[in-house]
């Protein structure tokens, strides 16, 4: 009911209205058209007054601030169902009964093991202090 929103919020009902028309908030409607305030709406509305109040945004800025709040949480929905699925297609991967050349993610690539005979040895170089030495020595 916005009488008590209002209040709760020390706000004027006009200014409850002024968002609504605004776009900024979408309270519900009884059948008698009394507006009703969900949580998430009192959330947002909490998130309305913390820009307008605290840190003086104006109404078209709380706007594009809301909008990009929605956006990033969808965006973070996408990513967390990614994850998932591809946390799924790994776990199916990793408990196959295949060999891990035939379902793997990335190529297996068998080398020959690199062995080097008779290599010669190289000689130590000295520093130039130990040619000095050698020299004045």
């Amino acid at each position: 009911m916005i009488s008590a929103v209002a209040e709760q919020y020390q706000l004027h009902p006009q200014t409850l209205r002024l968002y609504e028309r605004e776009g900024l908030l979408k309270p519900s409607r009884s059948e008698g058209n009394t507006r009703l305030y969900t949580d998430d709406d009192l959330e947002r509305l909490e998130v309305i007054l913390q820009l307008t109040r605290e840190l003086g945004v104006n109404l078209a800025g709380v706007e594009i601030i809301l909008n990009m709040r929605e956006k990033m949480s969808a965006m973070q929905r996408q990513i967390e169902e990614f994850v998932a699925t591809l946390n799924r297609e790994m776990a199916t991967h990793f408990h196959s009964p295949e060999p891990a050349e035939h379902t793997s993610l990335i190529p297996v690539i068998h080398l020959a093991p690199l062995v080097v005979q008779n290599a010669p040895r190289r000689r130590k170089r000295r520093s130039r202090d130990e040619d000095s030495a050698a020299i004045a020595g």
